[in-house]
C-alpha cells in the first residue's frame, strides 16, 4: 500500500500542511509562547498582535494596533438599515455570516492578498465583529445600540456596547483571558476550511466566511452552547451524577468534554475554570459550579473524559449572564485573529489544497439506452 492509499476517518492524525503559527505538541503555544503564560501576563489585544505580527508588541506597537483597531470599529450604513430588516428570529451565527459577506464589499483592500493588506483587513475585522455581534443583537431584541468606548479594551467594550454600561474587572478581565484561549488553535475544522478557501487565491473575508460556517456546527465552536442545557438537565448537585449515568446509559454525547488532540485533558479548561468559579460565585449560581465538579468526576473516574475549553466557557459566560445564542459569536470574536494568521500564512507560500478520496463505488460500468434499462 502506498503513502497515497492511507486513509484516516476525518484526517484523525494526518500532517496537512505546516505552521508556525501555533503547537499543541506539549502543550498549547501560540508563536512559541504557552497559553498559560499568555493567560496571565497578556491581553487579548497583544495576542491578537502576537497572531498576526509574529511576536508580542513593546508598548508603542500595542499602542497603535489599539487605536487602528477602534478606528475600525464602526459598520457601513447599510449594515444598520439590513440589522432592522433581519428576522428577529435569526441565529447570531447566520446574522455574522452575512456581516463579514458584506463587509467585504465595503472593505478597499477586498481583492488585494498582499501580506500587508491582508494584515489591515485583519484587524480591520478584530474592530467590525465585535460592534456587529453587539448592534445586531441589541436590536433583534428592540433595543438601540450602544456605539464603542475609544478608552475600554476590546473585550471590556463588547461588554459595554451589548449591555450599556462598563463591566467590572472580573467580568472584563474573565472575557479578556476567554478571547485569548479560544484565539487559535492550529488545524482544527474552520481554521482548515479558511486554509482551503484562501489556497484557491479567494480573499481573506471569504475565508472567514466559510470559517464562521464551520464553526457554526455543534461539533465545534456550537459545543459551548450545550453546557448549561446540560446542567439544567442535570437539575443539580444532588441529581447529577444518577442524571449522568442515565446519559451515559442511552449514549447521549456529553458537550464539553473530550477533545480530538488532548488525549491527557484540555490545558485551557484549566485555566478557564477559576474565573467561572469566580464569577459564578458573584452571580450567586454556585448551584452549576458544584453540579458541573460532579459531573467531571464521573466522567473522569469511570470514562477518562476529561473537560475542554468549551466546558467552563459556556458556564463562564451564563454567569455574566450572556445569552447563549451569543456564545459563539464571542468565539468568531477571538478566533478572527487565529483565522486571519492562517490564511496570511497560507498565502505566503501557497498550493493549492486538493485532498484524493477513496472511490467506495461500483466498478466500472456500461452505459445502457433508456430502452435497455430495466
Amino acid at each position: 500500500m502506498s503513502s497515497s492509499d492511507v486513509y484516516s476517518p476525518g484526517l484523525e492524525g494526518i500532517i496537512a500542511g505546516e505552521t508556525a503559527i501555533s503547537t499543541v505538541t506539549g502543550g498549547l503555544r501560540y508563536r512559541g509562547y504557552p497559553v498559560t503564560e499568555l493567560a496571565e501576563k497578556a491581553t487579548f489585544e497583544e495576542v491578537a498582535f502576537l497572531l498576526l505580527h509574529g511576536d508580542l508588541p513593546n508598548k508603542k506597537a500595542l499602542a497603535d494596533f489599539r487605536q487602528r483597531i477602534s478606528a475600525s470599529a464602526t459598520l457601513p450604513a447599510a449594515l444598520h438599515g439590513l440589522f432592522e430588516q433581519l428576522p428577529k428570529t435569526a441565529a447570531p451565527m447566520d446574522v455574522l455570516r452575512t456581516v463579514v459577506s458584506i463587509l467585504a464589499m465595503y472593505d478597499p483592500e477586498v481583492s488585494d492578498n498582499s501580506h500587508a493588506a491582508n494584515i489591515r483587513k485583519a484587524e480591520r475585522l478584530l474592530g467590525q465583529i465585535p460592534v456587529a455581534v453587539t448592534e445586531s443583537f441589541r436590536v433583534s431584541k428592540g433595543q438601540k445600540p450602544v456605539g464603542p468606548r475609544r478608552d475600554l479594551p476590546l473585550a471590556g467594550n463588547f461588554l459595554y456596547m451589548l449591555r450599556g454600561t462598563v463591566p467590572d474587572t472580573l467580568q472584563s478581565r474573565a472575557m479578556d483571558v476567554s478571547l485569548i484561549l479560544y484565539a487559535e488553535h492550529e488545524f482544527n475544522a474552520s481554521t482548515f476550511t479558511a486554509r482551503v478557501v484562501c489556497s484557491t487565491e479567494s480573499d481573506l473575508h471569504s475565508s472567514i466566511v466559510a470559517a464562521i460556517g464551520a464553526l457554526k456546527g455543534r461539533l465545534h465552536g456550537g459545543a459551548n452552547e450545550k453546557v448549561m442545557d446540560m446542567l439544567r438537565q442535570a437539575g443539580g448537585p444532588e441529581s447529577a451524577e444518577s442524571w449522568l449515568r442515565s446519559a451515559l446509559e442511552r449514549k447521549d454525547r456529553i458537550m464539553g468534554f473530550g477533545h480530538r488532540v488532548y488525549k491527557h485533558g484540555d490545558v485551557r479548561a484549566g485555566i478557564l475554570k477559576k474565573y467561572a468559579r469566580e464569577a459564578a460565585e458573584a452571580a450567586g449560581q454556585g448551584k452549576w459550579e458544584k453540579t458541573a465538579e460532579i459531573i467531571e468526576r464521573v466522567l473522569e473516574d469511570e470514562k477518562n473524559l476529561l473537560p475542554n475549553l468549551d466546558w467552563p466557557a459556556g458556564r463562564l459566560y451564563h454567569a455574566m449572564g450572556l445569552e447563549i445564542p451569543l456564545y459563539t459569536p464571542i468565539f468568531v470574536m477571538s478566533r478572527v485573529a487565529g483565522w486571519s494568521a492562517h490564511v496570511i500564512e497560507q498565502l505566503d507560500n501557497n498550493r493549492l489544497i486538493r485532498p484524493r478520496a477513496r472511490y467506495t463505488g461500483p466498478e466500472v460500468r456500461t452505459v445502457k439506452g433508456i430502452g435497455e434499462r430495466p
